[in-house]
């Protein structure tokens, strides 16, 4: 078998479990569990015939699925951190489950589809298990936080724009979360109804900015809370933070443009020895037969994938600007 054939089989079912992972979810949550729809996903069940008191406790119980905790596993901790950031219903103990069972599902499918051996074929199985998994998690937290970054301004003057005309803070965070869509739309509605029932909101949006790790919802909270404790017009206060937010996402916008040509070129220098290689063997099987039982090869064979790699590192790291 052509290394060009074994890539594509390898990927097939790196795919697949990417897949059977959406599916699992959809399967066992429901389409309506998808934080990444369009609709108000609050509304709609209070549109359902649930009280409001009623839905609030289910969206705080699907927010602790994934709530600070202690465990000695380094993998834990960063599960939980992206599964904050895309808040599934999954807990992190729930997807190392999975990862471990569709490593075995992924070792099924190499042992039928290719005849790698078998120390590289666990290896795979375990790579490709905890790698579909941590890749579905994390653009899911990806696409919600980019999500949540681009609504926030308009939900800001949605507040603003009905604190001048004279609705308390909570009335103005529900009629922004009625307003606004999906993601902002249910969380916002969420505060309101936590700030409802006694909470103080600079906390509970502190909170959210935390859970999402996002630096204008600590603004945001900031602003708040000094207006609760010291007085001022909280309109004015946050028509300058959304300026503000609009402005830092308009500089990000920027910046990404600037950096799109590094970026590409970085991506292009990664990949180019892999797809070099991959050609090869499609063009040539037997090109490296000469060398490949010398003893330099393997040594070297390694010392160019940690060259790789560092490029890959390095080159991310450059065009990594922070606004």
């Amino acid at each position: 078998m052509s290394m060009s054939f074994g890539s594509l089989i390898y990927l097939a079912i790196f795919g697949a479990v990417v897949l059977v992972v959406q599916g699992i979810y959809l399967l066992a949550f429901g389409k309506s569990i998808e934080h990444s729809n369009k609709m108000n996903r609050r509304l709609d069940l209070m549109d359902q015939g649930q009280t409001k008191k009623d839905v609030m406790e289910h969206l705080r119980k699907e927010r602790g699925a994934h709530g600070r905790g202690v465990s000695a596993l380094p993998l834990y901790g960063l599960l939980e951190s992206h599964a904050r950031k895309a808040n599934v219903a999954f807990s992190p103990a729930n997807l190392i489950m999975l990862m471990a069972g569709l490593s075995a599902f992924s070792f099924v499918l190499l042992t039928l589809g290719t005849s790698t051996a078998m120390g590289l074929r666990l290896a795979l199985a375990g790579a490709f298990g905890f790698g579909g998994v941590y890749f579905w998690l994390a653009s899911k937290a990806k696409k919600r936080v980019a999500a949540i970054e681009e609504q926030l301004p308009e939900a800001i003057e949605l507040i603003v724009r009905s604190l001048r005309v004279g609705h308390p803070f909570v009335a103005a965070l529900t009629i922004a979360s009625e307003e606004v869509a999906d993601p902002l739309g249910t969380e916002l509605g969420l505060i309101a109804d936590e700030v409802a029932y006694g909470r103080d909101a600079g906390e509970a949006i502190a909170e959210f900015g935390e859970r999402v790790d996002m630096q204008d919802l600590r603004f945001l909270a900031v602003s708040v809370s000094i207006q609760q404790k010291s007085g001022g017009n909280l309109a004015e206060i946050l028509e300058g933070l959304s300026k503000v937010i609009r402005a830092r996402f308009k500089l990000f916008r920027r910046v990404k443009a600037i950096t799109a040509e590094a970026k590409w070129s970085g991506m292009f220098l990664s990949a180019f020895p892999i797809g070099a290689m991959v050609m090869i063997q499609a063009i040539k099987p037997d090109y490296y037969d000469s060398v490949k039982e010398t003893p330099m090869y393997i040594p070297l064979a390694i010392v160019v994938c940690v060259f790789l790699v560092v490029n890959i590192l390095y080159m991310r790291k450059m065009t990594d600007i922070k606004v």
